[in-house]
């Protein structure tokens, strides 16, 4: 039985209500919903069954049962390695750069900008570490490895002044790097060509758009770059 409050919140959350979507299935012309469903869901991927997803619960009550559920949970120590590692963040930073209230509450009566403040907040950190450092330039960024290597690729794609398609990147990345920039690169239209740089850069003909290159690499090796990267940037890039 719904309370009227719960009966005002999924009025105002959720969908049209049955008059809405009779009006719309008639412009539709469709008797019901499951009419509609037939229609355009795949009749091998519908599910036939009830949904076993019990009462609806209160706030209190779901974080509730999602606490016990994750008293379940054992950490053991992790030795994946590619690019998943523990870490450890200060306290200071933690709250006051990470989960700082103030870039994600509001500054308009109808908007929390997150986007504003997670540019100000990367900003903050960039210069906390140029004054740590002394280095000139400091990178943050909220990308994670293999989103950022496939948007250095589409930049380079962008900038390229050559016919050129084709990408390198070693093996030495990690796999969900290289997954991520040949998924990125189909849709521009880019070749990938994924293998190691001690054989492949110097047997390579072709222009390349770019060449992505892991130091450490995945497997934890240490290698001097700088030859390969002086043999990619003579593939006239």
């Amino acid at each position: 039985m719904l309370h009227n409050s719960q009966k005002d919140f999924i009025g105002r959350h959720i969908g049209p209500s049955d008059n809405d979507q009779q009006k719309m299935l008639k412009d539709l012309n469709f008797k019901s919903l499951d009419d509609l469903i037939n229609s355009t869901v795949p009749e091998k991927i519908q599910f036939k069954g009830e949904l076993n997803i019990g009462d609806s619960n209160s706030e209190y009550e779901a974080l509730r049962k999602l606490k016990a559920i994750s008293k379940k949970n054992q950490i053991y120590s992790n030795f994946i390695g590619m690019g998943y590692y523990g870490t450890y963040t200060p306290y200071v930073i933690l709250r006051n750069i990470l989960e700082n209230p103030g870039w994600y509450t509001s500054y308009t009566p109808y908007q929390p900008e997150v986007a504003q403040g997670r540019l100000e907040m990367l900003l903050n950190f960039q210069q906390m570490v140029v004054d740590l450092t002394g280095m000139d330039i400091a990178n943050a960024s909220l990308l994670d490895e293999g989103t950022a290597a496939a948007e250095a690729m589409g930049l380079s794609h962008r900038l390229n002044k050559s016919d050129s398609n084709l990408v390198f990147i070693s093996e030495n990345c990690h796999p969900q790097t290289i997954d991520v920039v040949q998924t990125r690169a189909e849709p521009m239209g880019l070749k990938v060509l994924v293998g190691n740089e001690d054989k492949v850069l110097d047997q390579l003909k072709e222009d390349v758009v770019c060449g992505i290159l892991q130091y450490p690499g995945t497997l934890g090796d240490i290698k001097d770059p700088s030859e390969h990267i002086s043999k990619i940037h003579k593939k006239k890039w």
